[in-house]
């Protein structure tokens, strides 16, 4: 059985191939998609399929239009003619809708297009010959001018409706009502009458006017579509950047996972020889076992010491930051005094403080609670504060290490200079690893750029923030915060002694 994270921290998951090949395959079938869809720009196959859902939604309406018009119909006398004429009307409608359906079901598939839209348009016209036959009809028992606006009536209020209905499909309005227009002028007109001619140039204009407004709503129907579509295709390009960003970001990680488990685990591998040059040099250079021959010989020695002394400081930073990021830094809580434990590193900077003559003052909060935190963790932060303060403070300057209360009644540590500070616009840039600010490379200042990375990764598993503020020619000040639960003391007296 083979390992995984769960057996070893060291070992990667090698899993993660298979989430590679399926991104690939779906960036492959969605490209494909796009590829396939700019083969016919036009739309006209959605546009005919949203006509067929439209004949299919809205078919309550057709019975509904052919029972009013026969009711209408009758109430002029006719009523034999009319149920008639209601019965051929609603045959036609439904070879209409079964026409429409058998279209909608090979909409998608790879039947010409040609066709399909030549079969729905012999549709409309099968149900376009009841609207001509409507117009043949004659009431004897009525009017001379009655039954005649009443065809035309319903034959324009027909027209409007199919016009609106079949907005995706122009053509179906002209198809539909093109014979009942041309049989009513021609044939159910009497021409001598002055409302028959009225009647008829009604409709002689109104199915114009209606194929012309069917053309604008299909015109504004294939804009959404197409606007639909661009949303589409950019939603699927979106979609593509992410999953590559998603690998991109998921192949970074391993990397900087696998480094710094590596980095964590050669620990023992560093320091071991590393150690033995630091003895060994030490020993030459305070000649222990003997005097050199040459004096030069004694110099490279402690050359020898002080550099290995600063590449074990940097190999301690780098392997930190490492288990730090790796998961594998531990912390071992117990109670402690911050101003006790400042104190106690400024003695062991002590050799460097004297060397530049720097002033340290202290700036200490009276009756300051214990907190629950890791020492060595907190040694190493306020060495690090205090190691940049030295090191960017110019000689003869001022140190002030300020430690009291935060307004939510935890304790902070301040560590302010008076260097050279840090331009506002390389502030974040100090606090990433590996990085410098130009005052310490124009400094040619020692150093990885770990220690501000390490004290921000320390508080934040010790739920704190770091916060650096400066200006240039004036100094920086660095601020470590602890949250109100590292306090010993239960959170009211906390609170109360802030008060």
């Amino acid at each position: 059985m083979g390992l995984t994270l769960s057996d070893d921290k060291n070992v990667l998951d090698r899993t993660k191939s298979q989430r590679n090949a399926a991104v690939s395959g779906t960036i492959a079938r969605t490209r494909s998609r796009l590829r396939e869809a700019s083969v016919e720009p036009r739309y006209d196959r959605e546009l005919l399929a949203m006509h067929t859902e439209s004949v299919a939604k809205f078919g309550h309406l057709a019975p509904f239009l052919i029972g009013t018009v026969t009711f209408l119909g009758m109430a002029f006398g006719p009523g034999v003619i009319m149920a008639t004429w209601a019965f051929v009307a609603l045959v036609a409608y439904y070879t209409l809708l079964r026409i429409a359906l058998a279209v909608r079901a090979r909409i998608r598939s790879d039947a010409p297009l040609a066709g399909l839209q030549r079969l729905m348009l012999g549709g409309h016209i099968i149900s376009g010959l009841a609207w001509a036959a409507l117009t043949l009809y004659q009431c004897g028992e009525c009017g001379p001018n009655e039954f005649q606006m009443y065809k035309s009536v319903m034959i324009l209020t027909g027209m409007a409706v199919t016009a609106i209905l079949c907005s995706a499909f122009s053509r179906a309005t002209v198809a539909t009502y093109l014979p009942a227009v041309v049989m009513f002028a021609a044939l159910g007109v009497d021409w001598s009458q002055k409302t028959h001619a009225l009647s008829a140039l009604l409709l002689l204009t109104a199915l114009p006017f209606f194929s012309v407004l069917g053309r604008h709503l299909e015109a504004n129907t294939y804009n959404l579509i197409s606007l639909k579509a661009e949303k589409e295709f950019l939603i699927t390009e979106l979609e593509i950047a992410k999953a590559h960003s998603d690998e991109a970001r998921r192949r970074a990680e391993d990397s900087n996972l696998a480094k710094s488990r590596f980095l964590a685990s050669m620990s023992h591998e560093l320091r071991t020889p590393l150690n033995a040059i630091l003895g060994f040099s030490e020993v030459m250079a305070k000649e222990v076992l003997g005097p050199l021959s040459n004096p030069t010989y004694k110099t490279y020695a402690e050359d020898i010491r002080k550099s290995g002394d600063h590449l074990l400081t940097l190999i301690n930073e780098i392997l930190d930051l490492s288990r730090i990021e790796a998961g594998r830094y531990e912390l071992n809580e117990s109670e402690l005094s911050l101003p006790a434990l400042i104190d106690e590193c400024c003695r062991m900077l002590d050799i460097r403080l004297r060397g530049k003559e720097i002033r340290v003052m202290r700036e200490f909060a009276p009756d300051l609670p214990l907190l629950h935190a890791d020492e060595t963790s907190m040694r190493q932060v306020v060495l690090n504060l205090l190691g940049n303060a030295i090191k960017f403070t110019p000689t003869g300057g001022t140190l002030r290490l300020r430690v009291g209360w935060t307004a939510s009644g935890g304790q902070y540590l301040s560590v302010i200079d008076n260097g050279p500070g840090i331009p506002e616009d390389e502030l974040d840039l100090v606090m990433t690893a590996f990085r410098q600010g130009s005052i310490a490379i124009k400094n040619a200042e020692q150093g990885a750029g770990l220690g501000l990375p390490i004290v921000q990764a320390i508080m934040q598993m010790h739920g704190g923030s770091l916060r650096l503020k400066s200006k240039l020619r004036e100094g920086t000040e660095a601020t470590v915060t602890f949250p109100v639960e590292r306090i010993v003391l239960p959170t009211d007296s906390a609170a109360g002694n802030a008060a």
